[in-house]
């Protein structure tokens, strides 16, 4: 069977077995949930219907932003918080989000923690938005034109004009226009709107061959390492190559492994 010859009208696609992690990619169709078993991108469905703008796991939780509200997972379903309108989603110490001019948190209701415009992304305790980087306070800590950044191990920054790296101030270790950054304490990885790159152990960045075209939008770790296109196609990797399957989501925005 063909990427071509699946839909997500089917539901249950393909199981890859009792040994899976479970990921959810965010995108303008909805939610969508995915099985991977190792390297293998198995069955799907979609979750809930509906533009989804951002996800992120934490706190044993899933949380999602949407045009009208951020919502949280519960065993019935997922349960509105009175956000409104999210831009962006995540978690450090309790749950998080921001729109067009304001970061938050939710403890039962939402408490204004900065007033800061054009958030694109949260990770850990930093956010990246159009004048920059910038603390959950509102501090500026450098850089313009940021689309997101990584708190995991070395802070890492995707901006319009190149993916720096926090070290005595911010340092840019490739020009270009980068649209996502990602890390664990073990590797990182970084697109531009047509390229692909990985750090290797020396700390240099080097491009990656991926199997499939469509720049990569976001990228999750497990004890592999999992990305996901702007048109859909989720990829796989735990260090024998990349696997890949289209689950068929146009305008993809996220993706988190859970």
């Amino acid at each position: 069977m063909s990427d071509e010859d699946i839909s997500l009208t089917e539901k249950r696609v393909y199981a890859g077995g009792d040994d899976t992690t479970t990921a959810f990619v965010a995108s303008e169709v909805g939610l969508a949930r995915v099985s991977l078993s190792d390297d293998i991108v198995g069955e799907f469905s979609l979750e809930r219907r509906g533009r989804t703008t951002d996800v992120a796991a934490g706190d044993g939780r899933l949380a999602i932003g949407t045009p009208e509200d951020v919502l949280v997972g519960t065993d019935d379903g997922f349960e509105e918080t009175g956000f409104g309108p999210a831009a962006a989603v995540g978690y450090h110490d309790g749950l998080l989000a921001a729109d067009d001019d304001r970061i938050a948190r939710y403890d039962g209701g939402w408490r204004t923690l900065a007033d800061v415009e054009g958030v694109r992304s949260i990770d850990g305790g930093m956010v990246a938005a159009d004048a920059g980087i910038h603390r959950l306070d509102g501090t500026h800590v450098g850089l313009a034109g940021a689309a997101d950044v990584s708190t995991a191990d070395t802070p890492l920054a995707a901006t319009d004009d190149g993916l720096y790296y926090l070290a005595n101030g911010w340092v840019r270790a490739l020009e270009g226009a980068f649209r996502t950054v990602a890390g664990d304490s073990e590797c990182a990885h970084a697109a531009t709107a047509d390229g692909f790159y990985e750090r290797s152990g020396d700390g240099s960045w080097t491009p990656v061959e991926l199997p499939v075209d469509g720049p990569v939008v976001d990228v999750a770790y497990d004890g592999g390492v999992y990305a996901v296109t702007a048109d859909g196609v989720c990829l796989a990797n735990v260090g024998d190559g990349w696997r890949h399957r289209s689950i068929g989501l146009a305008g993809v925005a996220g993706i988190v492994v859970v």
